[in-house]
């Protein structure tokens, strides 16, 4: 599978890991960390400045630089976490909705290189604002065009 290349993501280097700001949270080596909930492979806690009350981050223990970098069993892992921080934030809070957002890359606004989940509780008037839809749309043909691309990927690393 061909990958993108994010060259300012530190992939493999180990100083970047010793500096990440999440690998230090995960490490237990920061203090202002408002742990929400935590297992061997990953930890849930609210980022610096939330979104909305309740606005969850969780990130593997180990330094990934982003979702798509992750095997197969970690990516799994953060998968049950969402479901379980996800399922307590809704259960704690009584939002009328939720986000669930990562980022991968400076074009996708991704600030810290390490793989994070934001689980975002919504309210219709939180402030936050619309994500979605976007304010146009991709004309029939591109859209088929792409299609046809992805699909063709996946057939070939289906295998």
């Amino acid at each position: 599978m061909a990958r993108h290349d994010l060259s300012s993501d530190h992939r493999d280097d180990v100083t970047a890991e010793r500096e990440c700001a999440f690998c230090r949270i995960a490490r237990g080596a920061e203090q202002n960390v408002e742990v929400v909930c935590a297992e061997e492979a990953w930890l849930a806690f609210f980022p610096l400045d939330p979104a909305t009350p309740g606005h969850t981050l969780i990130v593997p223990r180990t330094h990934a630089p982003d979702f798509w970098s992750l095997n197969e069993d970690l990516a799994a892992e953060l998968s049950r976490a969402a479901l379980r921080v996800g399922g307590a934030i809704d259960r704690a809070l009584s939002p009328e909705g939720m986000n669930m957002v990562t980022s991968s890359g400076d074009a996708a606004e991704q600030t810290i290189f390490h793989v994070h989940l934001h689980v975002v509780p919504r309210w219709r008037d939180d402030g936050f604002g619309r994500i979605w839809p976007p304010d146009g749309s991709m004309p029939p043909e591109a859209k088929d065009d792409v299609a046809e691309l992805i699909r063709n990927q996946c057939v070939e690393s289906q295998g």
